[in-house]
């Protein structure tokens, strides 16, 4: 504030002014001079600093009076409030000056970025799309938030569509939708990392297998915000699975029967002609027939050709046509397709494309119905097959090893086995000896086996009782080397020294056990003739509906062991399953 003198310069502009004052105020408040040189007249000024605004900033206020005694105490006053208020307004004006600058450059910050996330995203979903997977984005509770195009494709479903409750239900498989459902939930709880094998529905009906992998999506506190599901095709990898694990149960069927056909025990004349006959035709790939009675050991010959072969390294096929319903054998052998008969849920691959590139072992050739010989001998003449319910051709590289205890040229005659058929078998037939006509080689069997099973109970046997062998080597053995295996393991569980000893009991001429009804209605079984024998055998499977086994089967009825029934009726030509409907 200044009293400015009588005259002024009214000429003077206002930055003059500044101009003047300026070398002053740059200097701290408290070194201010108390008075100046009057810049527009004659005269000083007088010098107070004011604390303006709401920053108690320093300024100066130019007033000026003719008055001598301008400013008095009142002035004085309204000058520092005009000051005060002045201030303010004008730090209120800067402050929103600054804040229309900041709030400038921050929607333009916005803007850019949202610009730029709209473009990541949609690079983002475009990669996302690109890639052949399934790509499906979850909540935290399970429901399907979003998903790419290929798995939109893949299911022929729209995104609204894929979010609809019952999605899941729709796209799973029958089989899975349970067990899916309830792993899922569980896993989904627990909120860790987890994958899943299913079946999903392509839009074309056809189902292949899926691994879905969940990763979860966390918040800065840890709360899943998001679950990510990718789903890969491993459907190739699974039959290939299948396959191997088709290959391995035969194998393991194989390995888990534990008879006595793991080697070949024996030095006598027949056996050795057998033989020679294997190492002859092993390393060809011709047809084998191998016969002879139940138990010979038709399959380990089988088994020593396949493993002497060029094909020993790939899979060895067991299926005995005997032992499957006829209505369900041309799918065993040949597999199925989806749909081709009342329970086949998915496609099934046969035994003849699990054995492709090794060997194939049909046991009980004799028992095929015809229309199943009709496709085998395809196989045989062209090397190619058609599952149930297909039209397609599939070519086939497999090497066939047949076996039957029947007479199959009487079948022929009989009208109950093709006659091309047989004779493309019997390319090179080999007939196993009955363990009667190799007498030779009791012994050899009996050590053999005796160890064997010895070892199995954890017992020391040293000697045989020489009562015992004269005794074993007398006996006919009617179900040949099983007959005698089970009558060797039998006699070692119940052995209570080191010495071998057989009941003389378990080995009587008839072929009802000691332990069991000593004839039929006063007649051996094995003296009835061919008709009365069939017809009695029939009548048990009849009471039976059937079933040969267990306390209530045939066998039983009749009093005579399961394995010489079953030859019997093998050899009599009877098909004991139309008896299961009774």
């Amino acid at each position: 504030m200044f009293r400015a003198a009588g005259s002024r310069d009214v000429t003077t502009r206002p930055e003059e002014i500044g101009d003047a004052f300026s070398g002053w105020l740059a200097d701290e408040p408290h070194k201010w001079p108390s008075r100046v040189p009057n810049p527009i007249g004659s005269g000083d000024v007088c010098v107070v600093p004011l604390r303006l605004g709401l920053q108690d900033e320093i300024g100066v206020i130019v007033a000026g009076s003719q008055r001598p005694d301008f400013p008095d105490e009142t002035e004085r006053l309204l000058l520092r409030v005009a000051a005060n208020q002045a201030a303010i307004g004008l730090q209120e004006a800067r402050l929103l000056s600054e804040q229309k600058r900041v709030a400038r450059e921050l929607d333009q910050r916005v803007a850019q970025r949202t610009r730029e996330l709209a473009t990541a995203n949609e690079e983002l979903r475009r990669t996302i799309d690109a890639i052949a997977q399934a790509i499906v984005v979850l909540g935290p509770d399970g429901r399907t938030l979003d998903a790419n195009a290929f798995f939109l494709d893949y299911t022929g479903l729209s995104l609204e569509e894929v979010k609809a409750d019952d999605s899941r239900v729709r796209r799973f498989h029958p089989d899975d939708v349970t067990r899916v459902q309830e792993e899922r939930r569980q896993a989904l709880l627990r909120g860790e990392p987890f994958e899943l094998e299913q079946r999903s529905r392509r839009k074309d009906g056809q189902y292949r297998w899926f691994l879905i992998r969940y990763n979860p999506v966390r918040d800065n506190d840890g709360n899943i915000i998001r679950w990510y599901a990718t789903g890969t095709d491993i459907d190739d990898r699974k039959r290939v699975e299948e396959r191997v694990q088709s290959e391995n149960l035969a194998l393991r069927e194989e390995v888990d029967r534990s008879s006595m056909f793991e080697e070949i025990v024996g030095s006598s004349e027949p056996l050795r002609r057998v033989l020679a006959q294997v190492a002859k035709v092993a390393p060809t790939d011709s047809t084998v027939l191998i016969l002879g009675e139940t138990g010979t050991g038709k399959e380990l010959i089988a088994r020593a050709i396949h493993k002497r072969s060029n094909r020993s390294t790939r899979a060895f096929i067991r299926v005995n046509c005997a032992a499957i319903p006829p209505s369900l054998i041309a799918s065993e052998l040949f597999g199925h397709e989806k749909g081709a008969f009342t329970g086949a849920l998915q496609r099934r691959v046969g035994r003849f494309e699990a054995a492709d590139g090794g060997t194939i072992f049909l046991d009980e050739i004799g028992e095929l119905p015809l229309e199943t010989q009709s496709a085998l001998l395809r196989v045989l003449q062209e090397r190619e097959l058609e599952r149930v319910g297909s039209s397609q051709s599939i070519a086939v590289d497999v090497r066939v090893l047949a076996a039957s205890n029947r007479n199959l040229k009487l079948a022929v005659a009989a009208g109950t086995f093709r006659q091309d058929l047989f004779y493309r078998l019997n390319v090179f037939p080999i007939q196993i000896p009955a363990l009667r006509e190799r007498a030779a080689d009791i012994s050899l069997l009996v050590e053999y086996l005796i160890d064997r099973y010895a070892r199995r109970a954890a017992k020391k046997i040293r000697t045989i009782e020489g009562k015992t062998m004269k005794l074993l080597k007398a006996y006919d053995w009617p179900g040949n080397i099983r007959e005698l295996q089970n009558v060797i393991e039998r006699a070692v569980i119940l052995c209570e020294t080191d010495t071998f000893t057989v009941d003389e009991a378990w080995l009587k001429r008839e072929l009802s056990p000691a332990s069991t009804r000593e004839d039929v209605q006063g007649e051996s079984l094995r003296r009835l003739d061919r008709d009365r024998e069939k017809e009695m055998i029939e009548a048990a499977l009849a009471g039976s509906r059937g079933r040969i086994s267990g306390p209530f089967g045939a066998a039983a009825r009749l009093g005579i062991p399961r394995q010489t029934l079953e030859s019997r009726i093998a050899s009599l030509g009877i098909n004991r399953y139309r008896f299961k409907s009774l």
